[in-house]
């Protein structure tokens, strides 16, 4: 089974055994395509043909080039056309009927030597070994879409199979310059483990009228810079194949965080299942098309009526690096700002930190030196919140401690005038318990940027059962100005971001606990298999542990799922004092500053 893999048949050529067959012609493989459908065979070969010259019109091939390629893949209706080769994979729908029979049918015409590789992400390898007259040859390749341009590839070994076939597709993935990682047999492997599971808490957000979903999407493209918000790519992936894969991860692990959200079921039963229908969570304008278009859940402009209050001056509270970023933000888009910090040395302090900030921008040529100054000059130090007397929005950047919180707030109602809105700018705490310290919870909002202020285009706007109409509409006003996208939630832990952010990342905490998967593997999975900017370890360890294990806690404590409860891992690493960077060792060891 050691033998170069040089003939390769493709069974099923729909969208991902036509990207397979494509990446294995270009890289100089005989490929052999099987479909039973000549519709589906005629549609790979124009494929193939159209991505070809699409690359000679790019000069990254020659018209040559280009005819071996086209001379390399052939397209065939029967399974004994595989009859040569020395790898099959087979692509065809995800149930274990189809796959077994296609392998029982395998079994009768190919070698004993072939290696017999199934593209699932949902289904048990295992299982599908079992039903082969050699299961030792069977293994798991998952590729990702698009499979040209994705460069994971998931080698998926069961119990049985033999560590020679491993080692012949593992050195052909990466002859064909992917990247590839080895996984043991579980549904959803380590990227579509990690990436459902997500997905679906995003479709249960949706469901319960928690936030829309293009608030949804956006927040997660903005917040944590996803190529894609969950609920497009439910659509781009399908629902009905999403429900599927969920179906067999809430199977194995019986946890609730698994088990497919019902609007799932509803959209896949109404034949709503994204894209390749034309409507799922959003409407396209044809099946197939990935151009979204209004229907009646489309937000309409100008649908809020409510006028926000004016806002001239703002004040923000804190010195840290989220309080000087916020105050940066109001300072260049125009606003009077008013820094104040628990002395004046501190607040100094912070002014001083924005200086440095503008500084680099003037650096790089994102500002020039006239703007600094006059951005700088908005900007009063005071070591008082007195100094918010006048201020027609107050924002509070404290350490992330209710108590702290609500005794800021206390003073903020004191000292602020009547109709000053009062925003604090919390990750995971409830609003409305900051509101009640204060005789004017209606005035109270939630406006949580993202760090680093400056650079980061989101702001989760919280309304609490509180907040008045007007208070909101003013944040959403001035969120526009600043150039930040507003996005709305209501007041319950983690929002919108880190309600759907830290389960993900302690998902991938127990994948290290179980052993399944390595942190540079898992790493690699999400950057390569799910377009993430970080993998869940790096970002970990940015964020801070101690950090991680608060916001786990607080979403455990208010949603009380079992499956949200903080990893030990994570709660053992809090405890030793590694939490990340910052003290020089997390997840990982960083040289010392």
């Amino acid at each position: 089974m050691d033998t170069p893999l040089t003939t390769i048949a493709v069974v099923g050529l729909g969208t991902m055994g036509t990207g397979i067959a494509e990446v294995l012609a270009r890289a100089g493989r005989e490929v052999i395509g099987i479909d039973i459908s000549e519709a589906a065979a005629r549609q790979a070969v124009a494929s193939l043909e159209a991505s070809t010259a699409r690359a000679v019109r790019r000069e990254r091939i020659t018209e040559q080039e280009r005819r071996d390629v086209l001379a390399r893949f052939r397209t065939f209706s029967d399974l004994r056309a595989a009859a040569d080769a020395e790898l099959v994979i087979e692509v065809v729908p995800e149930t274990y009927e189809i796959k077994q029979q296609v392998f029982r049918e395998l079994d009768a015409v190919v070698s004993p030597a072939t290696i017999l590789a199934t593209g699932t992400n949902a289904l048990s390898v295992t299982r599908l070994a079992a039903e082969s007259q050699h299961p030792e040859r069977v293994l798991g390749l998952h590729f990702f879409n698009p499979a040209p341009a994705m460069k994971l590839v998931e080698v998926v070994s069961s119990v049985l199979t033999a560590p020679p076939a491993v080692e012949s597709v593992t050195r052909l993935a990466r002859e064909l310059g992917k990247e590839p990682v080895a996984v043991g047999d579980r549904p959803g492997f380590v990227a579509d483990g990690l990436l459902f599971g997500y997905l679906n808490q995003a479709a249960a957000m949706y469901e319960a009228n928690y936030a829309s979903r293009e608030d949804i999407d956006a927040a997660m493209k903005l917040g944590c810079g996803l190529p894609m918000g969950p609920l497009a790519l439910l659509d781009l992936i399908g629902i009905d194949t999403a429900r599927t894969v969920l179906e067999a991860m809430y199977s194995a692990s019986h946890d609730r965080l698994h088990a497919p959200a019902p609007v799932l079921g509803q959209l896949s039963e109404a034949g709503l299942t994204g894209r390749k229908a034309g409507r799922g969570f959003y409407t396209y304008d044809a099946p197939g098309s990935r151009t979204v278009v209004p229907d009646a859940l489309t937000p309409k402009a100008g649908a809020d009526a409510v006028t926000g209050r004016t806002v001239s001056s703002v004040g923000v509270a804190g010195s840290g690096t989220m309080a000087s970023g916020i105050a940066e933000v109001f300072a260049k888009a125009g606003y009077a700002v008013v820094l104040a910090a628990r002395g004046q040395e501190k607040a100094d302090t912070a002014k001083a930190r924005i200086a440095k900030s503008l500084g680099r921008s003037v650096a790089k040529g994102r500002l020039t030196e006239e703007a600094r100054d006059e951005t700088l000059a908005r900007i009063s130090a005071s070591g008082s919140l007195d100094s918010f007397a006048d201020v027609d929005l107050a924002v509070e950047a404290v350490a992330e401690d209710l108590e702290i919180k609500q005794q800021l707030f206390t003073t903020l109602d004191k000292v602020c005038k009547p109709g000053a809105v009062l925003a604090t700018t919390t990750s995971s705490l409830p609003v409305v318990a900051v509101a009640r310290v204060t005789s004017r919870p209606e005035d109270v909002v939630g406006m949580h940027f993202f760090n680093p202020a400056p650079a980061m285009k989101l702001v989760e706007v919280v309304r609490t059962v509180l907040t008045a109409d007007d208070v909101h509409a003013t944040v959403r006003e001035v969120c526009v100005k600043v150039r930040k996208h507003p996005v709305d939630c209501g007041d319950r832990a983690g929002f919108i971001v880190n309600a759907l952010l830290f389960p993900y990342l302690n998902n991938a905490i127990k994948m290290v606990e179980e052993h399944y998967a390595s942190l540079d593997d898992i790493d690699a999975a999400m950057k390569l298999g799910g377009g993430y900017p970080m993998g869940p370890f790096e970002l970990l360890d940015v964020v801070g542990l101690d950090v991680s294990l608060a916001i786990e806690k607080v979403l455990h404590s208010e949603f009380r799922d079992p499956g949200l409860a903080p990893a030990p891992l994570l709660e053992h690493l809090v405890a030793a004092g590694c939490l990340g960077r910052k003290t020089g060792r997390g997840f990982r060891e960083y040289a010392r500053r």
